[in-house]
């Protein structure tokens, strides 16, 4: 390690904590582990996309001996924009930096997905790949789910429901509301013997869209 990396090593620390504290003051985030206990074991959290504060939610319920081994898989195109956001992304989050743009990739973007499973990490991943701003509950899930079940079937993938962040702060409002987000961990899954994708994906969908709160205004 140079004298350079220390010093920003600490500071990625110290904004990771900093982040988390004031995500969990503005919304109140909370976990609720309905399928599962918060222990160290290599897991891929799939969740559903609504807005840009998904990711940090999750990141921050986690426990602390968790969130430092849980990469969240995020667009390079967004995390490398500024250099601010340059610092955030991958040395707070150690996100693994995907690139959305096929025509620019010099790397297939699930060769470093399972590169991060074989080094012991745990991931975050958003399976519609876009955030959802329709009315339906999802977006089509990506394949890319399908294929970590596929190379990797001993990592658990653990359905993750994110709620209430569109009421929180809804769009052209500056001051969040007083509502609760809350993030919600299911059952793990895993690709069947035999299963194909789209079957996979459906039961993936399902298992997802089952955690959200059935109450009007509780989508995430």
């Amino acid at each position: 390690m140079t004298a350079r990396s220390l010093p920003r090593r600490m500071a990625a620390r110290f904004v990771g904590h900093a982040l988390a504290l004031t995500a969990r003051f503005i919304t109140a985030v909370r976990a609720d582990w309905r399928g599962i206990e918060p222990v160290a074991k290599q897991r891929v959290y799939f969740a559903n996309h609504v807005s840009n504060a998904d990711m940090p939610m999750i990141w921050t319920v986690l426990p602390v001996h968790m969130r430092r081994q849980t990469r969240p898989v995020a667009a390079a195109d967004y995390w490398l924009k500024t250099k601010l956001r340059a610092f955030i992304g991958p040395e707070v989050f150690n996100c693994v930096l995907i690139d959305r743009r096929p025509e620019a990739r010099s790397e297939d973007p699930m060769e470093k997905i399972l590169q991060a499973l074989d080094e012991g990490s745990s991931l975050i991943i958003f399976p519609e790949g876009n955030r959802n701003m329709t009315d339906d509950p999802l977006l089509p899930f990506r394949a890319g789910l399908y294929n970590m079940g596929r190379a990797r079937p001993h990592v658990d993938l653990v359905p993750t429901w994110v709620a209430n962040l569109n009421e929180i702060m809804p769009k052209g409002e500056v001051i969040p509301l007083p509502l609760i987000c809350t993030v919600t961990f299911g059952e793990p899954i895993h690709v069947a013997e035999g299963e194909d994708k789209d079957a996979f994906l459906k039961r993936a969908a399902e298992a997802l869209v089952a955690l959200a709160p059935q109450e009007p205004g509780g989508r995430a």
